[in-house]
């Protein structure tokens, strides 16, 4: 029989994938064989010919779980999905039995595996399957993750338990993720003593790591769908800092801090100029990731040659303001990709000096 563990959250982007992504890496040292799935899709993409979860897709390029991708992502919501089910066109009962059969599969052959939620607790209900509902049918106990902070977790910990309570599924453990580091130990505490009549054990998880959380040139590159120009092995660097290039060149200069992606228009070719000469630079090269290009107006050639012939990285677009660009990065949640294997190898690190996973075992023996 599989160790199974359902890994819920408070909420989106609360590091669910992160956590699962290191239970697999430290199970992998214990279990031979290990297992993920992802029961409901509700972001899917391409892989191999099939359509399945970006978070499966991601535990199977990391973790070589190819033969078993079939299995990961049994219920994959689509766009339409919704209308579907109210119009009477999907059965619950027949995306119940798709997920049991995907779980029964990677039970034949897995002694370990993780069961990843959609988003918050509730996600999935439009084709009456939340995540406590899928927890209850695969006989998974769970362990919930939040955010930092205080009163929002013991709020949001009380909200959710009551899905899973009426679905009669056991919150075994809470997992307080994204803890600020000067704060963790005061957070724990404060936590701790709210939470000491539940029956839950309550767990540290990583600290807030911008490095983490922040874009990878190529990731912006993707979500603006512009090519990189220039030195396209840099396109793995993490931007920190987003800077608009709108101040004279040498304010702009004076406030780069390391690792920023810069916006300048195509018209402040001097701008430009210095900034490519700046990325010769050794000592200055840290704190340029890259360039932003917008405007209508074509850079001057003199300009253009200097910029190619630095081999920054950049992009070029003619098609977007200052202001949509800026948004669109800011705006966009940023969600690990197998392709970002300095983050993937950091988060494998943390996870053995953050995680006692000998302690969760015990806490979810016996499913």
């Amino acid at each position: 029989m599989a160790r199974k563990i359902f890994i819920a959250a408070s909420g989106q982007n609360a590091g669910k994938t992160t956590v699962s992504l290191s239970l697999l890496h430290l199970a992998q040292k214990k279990y031979k064989r290990v297992g993920f799935m992802k029961p409901i899709s509700p972001k899917p993409i391409q892989l191999r010919g099939l359509t399945v979860d970006k978070d499966a897709a991601l535990m199977c390029q990391v973790f070589g779980l190819g033969r078993d991708l079939c299995h990961m992502s049994p219920v994959v919501i689509e766009g339409d999905s919704t209308r579907k089910f109210i119009d009477g066109q999907l059965d619950t009962r027949v995306l119940e039995q798709n997920i049991l059969d995907a779980c029964a599969a990677l039970e034949k052959h897995c002694d370990f595996i993780i069961i990843e939620g959609a988003g918050h607790p509730g996600v999935g209900s439009v084709v009456g399957l939340s995540n406590a509902r899928v927890a209850r049918i695969l006989n998974a106990s769970v362990l919930m993750v939040t955010g930092g902070g205080v009163g929002n977790v013991i709020d949001s910990v009380h909200l959710d338990r009551a899905l899973f309570e009426r679905e009669e599924v056991e919150i075994r453990a809470v997992l307080v993720n994204k803890l600020i580091p000067e704060k963790r130990d005061t957070t724990l505490d404060y936590l701790s003593r709210a939470f000491v009549r539940e029956p839950f054990r309550l767990l540290g998880g990583f600290n807030y790591q911008p490095i983490l959380a922040d874009p990878t040139l190529r990731r912006v590159a993707n979500i603006l769908n512009l090519e990189i120009h220039g030195n396209k092995r840099e396109s793995k660097r993490i931007i920190h800092f987003l800077q608009i290039g709108a101040p004279s060149t040498q304010r702009v200069t004076e406030l780069l801090r390391d690792d920023t992606l810069l916006i300048v228009t195509s018209s402040r070719d001097e701008l430009l100029i210095t900034l490519a000469n700046m990325y010769q630079i050794p000592e200055h090269r840290h704190k340029i990731v890259g360039l932003l290009i917008p405007g209508v107006a074509k850079v001057s050639p003199i300009a253009q040659q200097i910029v190619d012939r630095s081999k920054i990285p950049y992009m070029r677009t003619t098609q977007h303001t200052t202001g949509v660009l800026y948004r669109a990065i800011t705006e966009d949640v940023y969600k690990l990709t197998a392709e970002d294997v300095g983050k993937i190898e950091m988060i494998r690190s943390l996870a053995e000096t953050r995680f006692d996973f000998d302690e969760l075992d015990r806490l979810f023996d016996g499913g």
